[in-house]
């Protein structure tokens, strides 16, 4: 079953620390080319653990569109 929500980065504000990759139970994150970290939303389960734990509080959980 796929997941209602799923995280986004605003990759403007992203630092890059890697902590909300050590946060991601689904290893769903990962850092692109050292600059900013990307969600895989295929992987992602929207639990938030990484929205919660970004310094930058640059991650949010946004609503998946239901496809008809």
């Amino acid at each position: 079953m796929i997941s209602k929500k799923y995280s986004v980065v605003d990759t403007r504000r992203c630092v890059s620390c890697g902590t909300c990759i050590k946060e991601c139970p689904k290893d769903a994150i990962y850092i692109h080319k050292g600059c900013y970290a990307v969600v895989d939303t295929d992987i992602c389960v929207g639990c938030s653990l990484c929205t919660r734990t970004c310094p930058a509080d640059c991650i949010a959980l946004v609503d998946r569109e239901v496809v008809s």
